[in-house]
């Protein structure tokens, strides 16, 4: 008995050491498998196409030859993992272009006239601005710390329930005049997935300000909880103190916003 509950311990360990890096590089593969066969594969056979028009072109190559060449061709670029890899680096290397190209003003104005084209074309305009709102979410970080300018946890959906939130921005005018409170506009995130939530306006004196940076916020709610920061521990009451039925426990968390 002592020699199989060895064993189960000796496993359990092993797996939660090994199954993150498994799980890890599975990821990357799957990822790189993905961009090989949808992105890649075609830039490579599109370099083939050109090398073998740029030989075709000077006439100095016969038919025949032409043909094994572009075999060969195919065999390095398309089909070899040398291949791949320049591919890949074809592509990441127009992303850079183009990234540096929208940084200029010309660059910027072709692409507002790029967009346009797609936000009048019907079926397009259905998709895009949706598609461009996750991914701006995603990979603008200056555009995401000017939203999520910090966290606080707030009475949600009810008094006792403390949720996380992101600060997007001030309360409407007309409903903080009319309550004559300072109002704050929070973003409950749901759990696993924080790009979906609800937006909720409340007093700026019933949240708390917690000390939490955006991506441990955003670790702690894909988690559901699992990776805690350091800054905000559980923290149990006072051994004196009678819990109510039902009640489970509370989070300690110190600082009010102000």
């Amino acid at each position: 008995m002592n020699v199989t509950r060895r064993l189960k311990t000796y496993f359990l360990r092993g797996l939660a050491v090994l199954l993150p890096t498994i799980l890890t590089l599975w990821i990357l593969g799957w990822g790189y498998g993905k961009i090989q066969r949808n992105v890649t594969v075609h830039i490579n056979k599109g370099l083939v196409k050109a090398l073998v028009w740029a030989h075709e072109r000077e006439g100095v190559i016969s038919e025949t030859a032409l043909e094994d060449y572009e075999k060969s061709l195919d065999e390095k670029f398309v089909n070899g993992l040398a291949g791949s890899f320049v591919g890949l680096l074809i592509a990441i290397l127009a992303i850079i272009l183009v990234g540096a190209l929208l940084a200029s003003v010309v660059g910027r104005a072709l692409w507002r006239l790029v967009e346009a084209f797609i936000l009048s074309t019907p079926v397009l305009r259905r998709v895009y601005p949706y598609i461009k709102q996750i991914t701006d979410f995603v990979l603008t970080q200056e555009e995401q710390k000017q939203m999520f300018s910090r966290v606080v946890a707030v009475e949600y959906p009810r008094k006792g329930i403390w949720s996380v939130g992101f600060v997007t921005g001030a309360g409407f005018r007309q409903v903080a005049e009319t309550a004559h409170k300072e109002l704050l506009t929070v973003m409950i995130p749901t759990s696993p997935t924080p790009i979906t939530g609800y937006v909720i306006t409340v007093a700026k004196e019933d949240t708390i300000a917690l000390d939490m940076t955006i991506e441990e916020a955003f670790r702690f709610i894909v988690s559901a909880g699992v990776i805690s920061p350091g800054g905000v521990q559980a923290a149990a009451g006072p051994k004196s103190c009678e819990v109510a039925p039902g009640v489970a426990g509370t989070v300690g968390i110190s600082e009010n916003v102000g």
